[in-house]
């Protein structure tokens, strides 16, 4: 059978979301860490439920990287699609999923946006662009390419974002998307969180090349940031969205950090305990509490704001807590074709 030919690209298209053009106006930056405590603290109560067995399965946070999310999200529409890391929780948030169901589908809820049987690395809601969590290593990477196809062939004016971090460098799909993208000038944004980690080893040890480099070799042009920096990401993320939406794929490379271990529980005792000692300083919230300050907000207001979001939190792990296991037969359903008798 023949292949069917690509649609010709439609004319370059603005941006959903044009940038602020009071970029550091204090309103943006509270909007931003608003958002970027809401992800902390609701990856924070993830550590005690956890704890508490209350979590099934592994969790891997993004404590630490919460700019990253935060920033991206703020340069795409609703209709923009994202899809996410095994560290995804911060994606999902950003990307507008409703935290009540949000935290049941951690709890395995039937009440969770998956009715509770995609858990920590599968989260995913359509209503908002998220196209999933993933919990294989770089195979968010395709699910984005093929949205940014279908983005393309449909004559739409949004755009898809792949997340991955550094350690996804040493695969193989990374080299296929990024060919593909360029071949065919997709909507594709690549944002790489590189947190220096690929699982248990410093990615330098596994990555025997640049990003910057590897995006040259496909023509795409590179964007380097202050990963921590949430209102250093949502300029790029901006700028950068605003480009591939008119002129096809773009990688952004945001370094961040990682605090917690590649899963919780991890004890990070390969991890040298002056680089432990040294996080707080490059800490997105005491960052953008810095920015926030110069800008004369008062410490009361910053104060309202987390005050919010705990009241957020509470209120979606009480009806998290209190929703429905999930009907084994009707979850079956899902999976298995009934057999007809012959």
């Amino acid at each position: 059978m023949t292949a069917r030919p690509l649609q010709p690209q439609p004319a370059p298209l603005p941006a959903t979301l044009p940038p602020d053009p009071a970029a550091n106006s204090p309103a943006r930056l509270i909007a931003l860490y608003r958002l970027i405590v809401l992800i902390r603290r609701a990856e924070e109560r993830l550590i005690t439920m956890f704890a508490d067995g209350e979590v099934p399965g592994f969790i891997h946070l993004s404590i630490g990287q919460e700019a990253v999310s935060a920033g991206v999200m703020s340069a795409l529409g609703p209709r923009d699609t994202i899809a996410s890391t095994h560290r995804g929780h911060g994606h999902a948030i950003a990307k507008g999923l409703p935290l009540d169901g949000f935290f049941a589908e951690l709890l395995a809820r039937d009440e969770g946006l998956c009715r509770g049987r995609g858990g920590s690395m599968h989260v995913a809601d359509m209503s908002v662009g998220m196209l999933g969590a993933n919990g294989i290593v770089g195979a968010g990477l395709s699910i984005a390419l093929g949205s940014a196809l279908a983005h393309r062939r449909l004559g739409r004016r949004e755009g898809a974002v792949a997340f991955f971090g550094d350690g996804a460098l040493a695969e193989g799909l990374v080299h296929e998307c990024m060919n593909l993208a360029a071949l065919w000038r997709l909507p594709l944004l690549f944002v790489c969180e590189n947190n220096g980690w690929s699982e248990f080893l410093p990615s330098s040890k596994q990555i025997a090349f640049t990003l910057a480099d590897l995006a040259g070799a496909y023509g795409l042009p590179h964007t380097l940031v202050d990963g921590n920096d949430v209102a250093a990401v949502a300029d790029a993320a901006a700028e950068v969205v605003a480009g591939v939406r008119g002129g096809g794929p773009a990688v952004l490379e945001c370094m961040t950090t990682r605090v917690r271990g590649h899963f919780e529980g991890d004890a990070q005792k390969y991890r040298d305990a002056a680089d432990l000692d040294g996080l707080g300083a490059r800490d997105p919230l005491r960052i953008a509490e810095a920015q926030l300050a110069k800008a004369g907000i008062a410490a009361a207001e910053l104060d309202e704001v987390r005050a919010e979001v705990e009241a957020r939190i509470e209120a979606a792990v009480a009806a998290a807590r209190a929703g429905t296991d999930p009907d084994f037969a009707a979850a079956r359903a899902d999976v298995y074709s009934p057999m007809e008798a012959v």
